[in-house]
């Protein structure tokens, strides 16, 4: 690794980490960093995995406000989707990434349907106390955890724009508000990427040496990005990470049909 990779790969994870928290976008911005320094695709993908781990360091010390009175929540969040990040990183170890290329544009477009609909859905007054799984019904609670489950299998098997995805769900099941939802959601992803990276250590190879200076940017775009989050208005933020996807859905598209 030369210093011009290394000052290369640091603005990277910085612009990554900001993508990540504010918008669960980071795959914009690290996968095709590494790609471009000549690391194979699957090394690449190994390794973006494990640099974003301090993303989610850097944004749950940053987050720490929202996540007050939130972390009984938070921690069943956490149990599902680690549950089904040990499977992703299972699959993606039988099957390569590239078979679930068709489908992944038409998960990331949904969810930024899902986020522009979240913002429109009316709240239950009754329930502000509440959210999510402890407001919902039994039905409702199934649903929550198979989506919590798929999502953390989403992100070790395939990632690319997992952040959003989980966003856009957790923003349709619960009455919090948008930056507890937003700060939730980073540290869920934290914990998804940190299983993920704990399998691929021994069952593949990461570059290593690549994750220092990613992941040193990831972390300070990572701690940056809640602080942005605060100050831009809600409705203006929904709308510019679901024309984000929309953006990330078409291109994805076009690559995987054409």
């Amino acid at each position: 690794m030369t210093l011009t990779h290394f000052v290369f790969l640091l603005a990277a994870g910085i612009i990554a980490g900001l993508l990540s928290t504010i918008a669960g976008l980071a795959s914009l911005a690290s996968y095709p960093a590494l790609l471009m320094i000549g690391i194979p695709p699957v090394i690449a993908n190994v390794t973006n995995t494990a640099a974003l781990v301090f993303t989610g360091i850097g944004a749950t010390f940053s987050s720490l406000r929202e996540l007050k009175g939130h972390w009984v929540e938070l921690s069943r969040i956490l149990i599902l989707v680690t549950i089904g990040g040990v499977i992703g990183s299972a699959v993606l170890l039988l099957a390569p990434a590239s078979s679930f290329e068709k489908v992944v544009p038409f998960f990331i477009g949904a969810s930024g349907v899902l986020l522009l609909a979240s913002g429109r859905a009316p709240k239950n007054p009754d329930l502000t106390a509440a959210t999510g799984p402890r407001a919902a019904t039994k039905g409702q609670q199934a649903l929550v955890i198979l989506a919590m489950v798929f999502i953390g299998a989403y992100s070790g098997y395939f990632g690319a724009a997992a952040g959003v995805i989980m966003l856009a769900i957790l923003a349709m099941i619960s009455t919090e508000r948008f930056t507890v939802i937003n700060a939730e959601r980073n540290v869920a992803g934290f914990a998804s990427n940190a299983i993920a990276t704990v399998i691929y250590a021994f069952t593949t190879h990461i570059a290593w040496l690549l994750v220092i200076p990613l992941g040193l940017g990831l972390l300070i775009g990572g701690y940056m990005g809640p602080a942005i989050v605060r100050r831009v208005p809600v409705k203006l933020l929904r709308v510019v990470i679901a024309l984000a996807a929309f953006g990330l859905a078409i291109d994805l598209f076009i690559k995987a049909y054409f």
